[in-house]
């Protein structure tokens, strides 16, 4: 199997060309390539794959084999591997995700794509279409109980689910891997939950770490960026436009409010091609 190794600031994923591969189980293939130790290494697999309702298409699974309805950084890649290898030659493209199609705005300097902006779409903040078991009809400052102590969460949903918690505390010390999952599978997430720690610095910065439903803490997540910048907005923390400083680096996210869409702009990276020989169950 062919495939190109890309990250949107660290958050990182195996990209297949579906237009000329075949990946017949991809949810395992995902597991596969994963792995740190015996396979490429990644967050997840992303399968570009053609469409009927838009140019193209992206698949994409996390690392435990789950598929996620969108990725933010994922598809930021997508955008600059459909122009940087030939399969498009527009700088406006739209691509179909388990979330709806999206609208990608590329930059492009020296004839590589530099910056993506997307369409991400209007946020989501109905409780029971995030899912998100609540009192109230949105969840937005209400409480959660976790690892033996009461946090204050909003949850928003960006094409899939989040929860944002706002500390005090540097974000930077959290013990994730042990906080992480207690919010991933807590009860009140039907479906789990990607979870954001943030900090507020200023009214137009944030800072974020992220435990991913599926992936455990990555780098960046260009939807939980969006959710984060969403919920700070609404609960009076910040103003329209804000910079969200991940591990991996910095997302620019602007949302007028409302039904408005929120969008998300940032760098894509290509990392390198390689071919790997899949395990004879996995053909």
């Amino acid at each position: 199997m062919k495939f190109t190794k890309m990250h949107g600031i660290g958050n990182d994923y195996v990209y297949v060309n579906c237009l000329k591969e075949e990946v017949k189980y991809p949810e395992k293939v995902s597991k596969f390539v994963s792995d740190r130790h015996f396979g490429i290494g990644s967050d997840g697999l992303i399968l570009i794959q053609p469409s009927k309702k838009a140019d193209f298409e992206m698949a994409m699974y996390n690392a435990d084999g789950s598929r996620g309805e969108m990725c933010g950084n994922g598809i930021r890649c997508v955008a600059k591997y459909l122009y940087d290898y030939g399969l498009t030659d527009q700088t406006k493209i739209s691509v179909e995700t388990l979330a709806g199609i999206k609208e990608l705005e590329l930059t492009v300097e020296e004839g590589k794509v530099s910056l993506v902006k997307v369409d991400m779409g209007a946020p989501e903040l109905a409780a029971e279409k995030i899912p998100v078991v609540s009192e109230k009809e949105q969840a937005v400052a209400v409480p959660l109980e976790a690892a033996g102590k009461v946090y204050e969460m909003t949850c928003v949903s960006m094409g899939n689910p989040h929860c944002v918690i706002f500390l005090e505390e540097d974000v930077r010390e959290l013990d994730l891997e042990k906080i992480g999952p207690l919010f991933e599978r807590h009860p009140r997430f039907p479906k789990r939950i990607n979870t954001e720690f943030v900090n507020v610095i200023d009214r137009n910065t944030l800072r974020m770490r992220v435990w991913e439903r599926g992936s455990g803490e990555t780098l960046a997540c260009g939807t939980g960026a969006c959710a984060t910048a969403v919920a700070a907005m609404i609960n009076g923390k910040a103003d329209h436009e804000v910079t969200v400083k991940l591990l991996g680096g910095d997302l620019q996210i602007a949302w007028e409010g409302g039904d408005a869409s929120v969008f998300m702009t940032g760098p894509a990276a290509a990392v390198f091609d390689g071919e790997i020989q899949l395990p004879k169950e996995l053909l």
